[in-house]
């Protein structure tokens, strides 16, 4: 199949172009590099300097290079960010996604895979979260993704583009060759940036906040390793080929890990002290995160293969230990 991954040469667009292409598929790669790096781009890959929000060429590509089915993942995804700069978020989130529909529905194309997020929940006091908890995002982030999939759904209605949104916890972790990895200009992940530590390029980890309303007062949130969400991706497109049938899944664990408690597995893992300190809160943070996915385990097959916080966290060391300066070391 000949798949268009926008976002490409970022963090999980590049993860997700190595996968397809090792199966056999045709890929074609949108990124406008404004995030992401063209060197993690897979070579096999056809790469288009291009945004999004240029409906006309997105088109244009779309149609000349027989693309089957999008996969995307162009999008703006720093809560802090959305919550100081919301129009930058509506206008790249939104817009763009807008735009990419009406050149999908130009070029007769069909099928999407989306990445969400579970930013769309907001705040639950019962965890874990299932597909069938309320939609109400505490954050600008969260809610230009609930807009994009409101969009996609109407957009199936009225032209029958059949899309899959995934809504992701927190994806982490590295390809297991250490070629490519998390690799972010400014850093704001948890674990890049614990690893910025032992890396020697800072003197301790900042913990936004110690008052919330977990165990040890620090953020729980739910972490999935890079390869088997991209493994998701890969049944989501399978499952809109087989059953043409527009649907939503979480992705993560169901299990919670507080900062804190990442830390300390960043600490066995790398055999180093990593100070922290503690800090003010960021706005929209919700305390817990915390997924179910037994829908896409019982619909799509899905199946995690790195079901530790330290097999996460040992794929990132092996890449950032390769790439201290990220990508600017190639």
């Amino acid at each position: 199949m000949k798949i268009l991954v926008t976002g490409g040469a970022g963090y999980i667009g590049s993860h997700c172009t190595r996968m397809l292409l090792d199966q056999g598929h045709d890929v074609v790669v949108i990124d406008n590099l404004s995030t992401g790096y063209r060197q993690a781009v897979d070579p096999r890959a056809t790469m288009y300097e291009l945004d999004i929000k240029n409906q006309k060429e997105v088109s244009r590509v779309l149609t000349t290079e027989h693309i089957e089915a999008v996969i995307h993942f162009a999008a703006y995804s720093l809560v802090g960010e959305s919550m100081s700069d919301p129009i930058k978020y509506y206008d790249n989130n939104v817009y763009g996604t807008m735009c990419l529909l009406e050149a999908m529905i130009d070029a007769n194309v069909k099928r999407i895979v989306f990445s969400s997020t579970a930013a769309v929940y907001g705040e639950h006091e019962t965890m874990p979260i299932t597909e069938a908890y309320e939609e109400c995002p505490t954050n600008t982030y969260g809610a230009t993704k609930l807009a994009m999939e409101e969009m996609m759904k109407w957009a199936d209605i009225a032209h029958g583009v059949k899309y899959i949104a995934l809504r992701y916890f927190n994806v982490a972790g590295a390809h297991r060759s250490g070629e490519i990895g998390e690799a972010h200009n400014p850093e704001t992940h948890l674990i890049p940036l614990i690893l910025q530590v032992p890396n020697g390029k800072r003197d301790f980890i900042s913990i936004f906040g110690d008052d919330y309303d977990t165990p040890d007062g620090t953020c729980i949130r739910d972490y999935i390793d890079i390869e088997d969400l991209i493994d998701a991706h890969v049944l989501a497109l399978d499952h809109l080929v087989n059953n043409n049938r527009s649907d939503y899944f979480n992705l993560g664990s169901g299990a919670g890990y507080s900062v804190k408690e990442m830390i300390e597995a960043a600490r066995r893992v790398t055999n180093h002290p990593i100070p922290a300190k503690i800090g003010p809160r960021r706005a929209g943070d919700p305390a817990r995160l915390i997924a179910s996915s037994d829908k896409i385990i019982r619909e799509l097959g899905w199946k995690r293969n790195y079901d530790t916080v330290e097999s996460i966290i040992a794929s990132a060391w092996t890449f950032h230990r390769n790439h201290r300066e990220g990508y600017a070391d190639e």
